[in-house]
């Protein structure tokens, strides 16, 4: 395999990928950084199970006791996200826990801009900071053309 400073090829003429420059790995270790700042948070605060996830929970119709439950398998993908070799999986992982978000949300007829979209937000975020860092990312989703 050979490499120019911005392309790996396999075969002559075979672009695969754009590798990250300097600037897209920092970006993509802030967009990172952020959801993981903010998962990890949510799923101490499930695994704590505080008042107020408790009440939030219960009004979205989840039995309160699985609080606990959410909190551990969010920071089970949330672990496999941040390990580089499995970071793929973790994102796979975390896009579908935001899935059953947007669904609770859709089932429970909360305001569409704020809350029911805010899991698609999340999940922008968790798949445009792997992207930006992760060249096997750009592999398999190339946004780009060369």
């Amino acid at each position: 395999m050979t490499t120019t400073p911005h392309t790996t090829t396999t075969a002559p003429g075979a672009a695969v990928a754009a590798a990250p420059s300097r600037r897209a790995r920092i970006a993509g270790l802030v967009l990172s950084g952020l959801v993981v700042v903010f998962f990890l948070f949510d799923s101490l605060t499930h695994i704590a199970n505080v008042e107020q996830v408790r009440t939030a929970m219960a009004e979205l119709g989840f039995d309160p006791s699985l609080n606990r439950v959410f909190g551990v398998v969010l920071l089970i993908c949330l672990t496999l996200y941040v390990l580089p070799v499995t970071s793929i999986l973790g994102a796979v992982l975390l896009t579908g826990y935001l899935g059953g978000a947007v669904a609770t949300n859709l089932v429970t007829e909360q305001p569409i801009l704020s809350t029911t979209l805010a899991p698609i937000y999340f999940g922008f975020l968790v798949w445009g900071g792997l992207y930006l860092r992760d060249l096997r990312v750009r592999a398999i989703m190339p946004l780009v053309r060369g």
